[in-house]
């Protein structure tokens, strides 16, 4: 099967660059044969690439332990369920992975794209091989995953026991789809550049690809957060780390596009910002690619530094700089057809929002950066840890959230002043009780404070902009109020999926806030000893520590202590926290003892416990007891931004049939309130 890998991936370097070449040629020249050769080229290369990705599942799957990435990522032990996912564990297989699942968006976009946008195509082809080439020539050149060792082991090493957890089976293909799902929003804003077609067709062409990504990169980043909960130990679900910085990065340049774009289709404006935007966050993917292969950076979620990590580099440097140049040649088309009227108005809120959001991934890349910049400086390496990421964005965050409930209340070009009375007046109030409420409950910390009233604040905003639209449904058509409802949103699903999103990020930061009441200690106990720890809602919880086991599993040795919880006196449960040390067929450890955390979940807040360490030859243990509130509200909140993306990107619906007849090149008459 390595034979057969080795092939396919010496085909698809052909196909790529001849799709390349003939994509460009065949647009600049208005050339149909040479287009449709282009697009062509590009199914082919999908279907190498997925014969690669089946040759290597193969070697995975029989053990062959003679392909070195085989022998590095898998063992005979390990559980099937794993076993695929050892596809993407490692550096050479993720490579292989990212140019297979890019090649499968590039043929869907040519067949996908209505024929209206068929001019843009020959580009979009040049541009998605271009970036597939780059992927496998890495592979050829730098880091084959169908490479042979000069022997055959026994077994292989296996799986890094942080792998061996189903968050991580889910969020790597997540973020991955999300990262490479970019590339055809970009595709896309490079052929509107190189044809000189910049009307708003284009951004109508990328919409759902970019609400894809989106919300690819949206579920991905939740899974991540939950897989470090309970998974690494540490007691939180968000560090700051480089990785993670890498993935919300694009995150928040996209979700700045998902706003601004409305601008330009309701008003001409922000044309060269939503360009900047789409290539920003491609470049930014890149990027995030680079940071996880070179080593440059210490984290716990990046592979072994390599020479991969200089490919990277190069092409980044070099695709920004032939993007820059290509951007900034076409600056004189990219002129705005109409001005700024107020700064009361809908777009000036909108503009506010986006300043903020690309404020926000300034900060997380300067501090990311930081510690390479410090070094270059100074000679010392200094890294920026999580309370000062948090000083500077915990308000950025908050502004943003003000925003996010006013940005609906206010009418497009100007907002009169008996208009902003009736918009407001529910959400203030709204705002105005959730903030006497926590005040009323003894809180005091003023970020939290200030959370949970903006949170009530935008709450109200989106209740208001339901209730409206429903009794408007009601009284036109007789509708019953659940009916109403629900076709209130499948007639207008990118504007309230956009306030179903919104709901779920209120959630978040509501969550959010409650890690400031974070408590926990430290105890080492024999058996039936206790340690105590009072939560934030005034309980005491007392655990109790009943012994210590341990037992051989499929692929591990695993020291297991149980612990009774009681609250106010009352026994409410036992948890079981576990060190493991995974071990080979044979029986000999492999990589570093990990942990499996015990967790108690509830509406309010979680009960954490983690094994630290046992003392030898005894059944005295080390433990950490936490007390997490609203941990659970974190998880469903994503849930709902999920489901507010997947909302927005439903298709039907009569504002998309009005459009549809319309024709998409039409601008819209801006809305009124």
């Amino acid at each position: 099967m390595t034979l057969l890998g080795n092939l396919a991936l010496g085909v698809a370097l052909l196909l790529g660059v001849w799709g390349a070449i003939t994509g460009f040629w065949g647009g600049a020249s208005g050339r149909a044969d040479l287009a449709a050769s282009s697009r062509r080229g590009v199914f082919a290369l999908c279907g190498t690439l997925i014969v690669a990705v089946v040759a290597l599942e193969v070697a995975l799957f029989r053990h062959d332990f003679n392909v070195e990435y085989v022998a590095a990522y898998t063992s005979r032990n390990l559980p099937t369920f794993y076993t695929w996912s050892a596809l993407y564990a490692g550096q050479k297989g993720s490579l292989l992975f990212w140019a297979s699942v890019l090649s499968v968006f590039a043929s869907l976009a040519q067949l996908l794209t209505a024929r209206r946008f068929r001019a843009y195509l020959p580009y979009v082809g040049a541009v998605t091989c271009v970036v597939i080439t780059f992927f496998v020539a890495t592979m050829v050149f730098a880091a084959n995953p169908f490479e042979r060792l000069a022997y055959t082991p026994l077994d292989g090493r296996g799986m890094n026991p942080q792998l061996q957890n189903p968050g991580m089976v889910f969020h790597p293909p997540m973020l991955y789809l999300g990262y490479i799902s970019i590339t055809i929003p970009f595709a896309f804003a490079i052929a509107a550049l190189l044809s000189k077609r910049l009307e708003v067709d284009w951004l109508v062409a990328i919409r759902k690809w970019t609400l894809l990504s989106w919300l690819f990169l949206s579920i991905g980043i939740c899974l991540g957060m939950w897989w470090a909960y309970v998974e690494l130990g540490w007691g939180g679900y968000w560090a700051w780390d480089p990785v993670e910085n890498a993935s919300f990065l694009p995150w928040l340049t996209m979700t700045a596009f998902l706003h601004s774009v409305m601008i330009q289709e309701k008003r001409g404006m922000l044309k060269k910002w939503n360009l900047a935007l789409i290539i920003g966050s491609w470049l930014l993917s890149i990027f995030g690619t680079f940071l996880t292969r070179s080593g440059v950076i210490s984290s716990v979620h990046s592979f072994t530094q390599s020479s991969v990590g200089y490919f990277f580099l190069g092409f980044l440097v070099v695709a920004g700089l032939l993007t820059l140049v290509l951007y900034i040649t076409r600056f004189p088309s990219l002129n705005a057809e109409a001005r700024l009227e107020s700064i009361v108005s809908r777009e000036a809120s909108f503009m506010f929002n986006n300043l903020l959001l690309v404020g926000i991934a300034f900060c997380v890349l300067v501090g990311t950066l930081w510690p390479i910049i410090s070094e270059l400086f100074t000679g010392t390496k200094t890294t920026f840890r999580t309370p000062t990421f948090n000083l500077v964005n915990i308000p950025l965050g908050l502004a943003l959230l003000l925003l996010t409930g006013i940005g609906p209340l206010i009418a497009w070009r100007r907002a009169s002043l008996p208009n902003l009375q009736r918009q407001f007046a529910i959400p203030v109030m709204a705002g105005v009780f959730g903030l006497l409420i926590v005040l009323a409950a003894g809180m005091r910390d003023p970020y939290p404070v200030i959370a949970i009233g903006l949170g009530s604040f935008v709450l109200g905003t989106v209740a208001q902009e339901f209730a409206r639209g429903v009794i408007a449904r009601h009284r036109q058509y007789s509708e019953s109020y659940p009916l109403a409802f629900g076709r209130l949103i499948a007639r207008n699903r990118r504007r309230y999926g956009g306030y179903i999103v919104h709901l779920g990020i209120v959630v978040l930061f509501i969550a959010f806030a409650g890690m400031a009441f974070k408590t926990e200690t430290e105890a080492t106990l024999r058996p039936f000893e206790s340690a105590t720890l009072k939560s934030p809602y005034g309980w005491t919880y007392t655990f109790t520590h009943l012994g210590v086991s341990q037992y051989d599993a499929l692929n591990r040795h695993v020291t297991a202590a149980t612990v009774e919880i009681t609250r106010n006196g009352q026994k409410i449960g036992r948890l079981i926290t576990e060190k493991r040390q995974h071990i080979d067929a044979l029986g000999n450890p492999t990589f570093e003892p990990s942990t499996e955390v015990g967790i108690r979940s509830d509406l309010r807040e979680d009960l954490y416990v983690v094994l630290a360490g046992v003392v030898n030859g005894t059944e005295q243990a080390v433990f950490r007891f936490t007390i997490n509130p609203l941990v659970w509200w974190v998880w469903y909140g994503g849930m709902i931004v999920a489901f507010g993306g997947l909302v927005v990107m439903w298709p039907g619906g009569a504002v998309a049939v009005k459009r549809a007849q319309a024709g998409y090149g039409v601008k819209l008459e801006p809305e009124t309130a």
